[in-house]
C-alpha cells in the first residue's frame, strides 16, 4: 500500500531534505510505490497551500525543485490492483482548506460518498462529518467506516489544515508494514508509514488511535 509522510516545524525546513529519505523508503518498499506521487506544503511567504503531483515515481523526480516550508504532506502511491493510474488519482487531495493522504486497503465498504477512488471517497465522507471540529469529524468517520467495512486491512490517514494536523492509525494485520511511526528529532515533528533508513529516533504509533499532533 501507499507510503505517507507529515513533517511540521516552527521553523522553515528544506522540503528536499525530507523528500529524499522518503523517496528511498518508497523505492525499497516491499510493495511497489511507483504509481506516481504528490506533496502539499504551506508557502512560507503567503501561508497558502501549494500542491505538486506527478505520475512518475518519487525516486525518479527532481526533488531539488522544492524550497522550504513549515508544514509538508507527502504521498507515494501504490494503486489498488494496479488500476486507475492517472495523475488525477494521486494524493494529497484537497478542498482548498484541508489536505488529505491515506494508506491502506478496505474490503466491502458500505458508505455513500463521491470520489474516483476509495481514498477520495473516504476524504469526502470525513468532510461531510465536519461541523467545525475536524478531529471529531475524523474520529466519527473512522468509527463508522470501521463498522461498515467487511475487512479493514489498514486505514491510516493524515489530514491537515493550516493550524491543525490529525492522524488516524488503524490496521488489522502486519504491523511491521502498516503501523505508523512518529519522530520529534531535531525540532521536526514527523509522522510516516515507515521509519527513515538509518534514523533510530522513531517511535510506533498505537493502533486504533485518532489524535491531533
Amino acid at each position: 500500500m501507499c507510503r505517507i509522510l507529515l513533517v511540521r516545524s516552527d521553523h522553515a525546513f528544506s522540503i528536499a531534505n525530507q523528500l529524499q529519505p522518503f523517496a528511498v523508503l518508497a523505492k525499497h518498499s516491499r510493495e511497489y510505490q511507483g504509481h506516481g506521487w504528490g506533496c502539499s506544503w504551506l508557502d512560507i511567504n503567503s501561508n497558502q497551500w501549494q500542491h505538486y503531483h506527478h505520475i512518475q515515481p518519487v525516486w525518479e523526480d527532481d526533488l531539488t525543485q522544492f524550497s522550504k516550508t513549515g508544514l509538508l504532506l507527502v504521498h507515494a502511491r501504490s494503486a489498488f490492483r494496479d488500476e486507475g493510474i492517472v495523475v488525477e488519482n494521486n494524493m494529497p487531495f484537497t478542498d482548498g482548506e484541508s489536505v488529505f493522504i491515506f494508506n491502506g486497503e478496505l474490503r466491502g465498504v458500505k458508505i455513500k460518498s463521491e470520489g474516483r477512488i476509495g481514498a477520495e471517497k473516504i476524504y469526502n465522507y470525513i468532510r461531510r462529518m465536519d461541523k467545525g471540529d475536524k478531529l471529531a469529524a475524523l474520529s466519527k468517520a473512522v468509527s463508522i467506516i470501521n463498522r461498515r467495512t467487511t475487512y479493514v486491512r489498514a486505514m491510516n490517514i493524515i489530514m491537515a489544515d493550516k493550524s491543525t494536523q490529525l492522524v488516524s492509525s488503524n490496521y488489522s494485520e502486519d504491523p511491521g508494514y502498516f503501523q505508523m511511526q512518529r519522530s520529534t528529532e531535531g525540532g521536526l515533528l514527523r509522522v510516516c508509514s515507515e521509519v527513515f533508513a538509518g534514523d533510530d529516533h522513531w517511535q510506533p504509533i498505537d493502533n486504533y488511535t485518532t489524535f491531533a499532533v
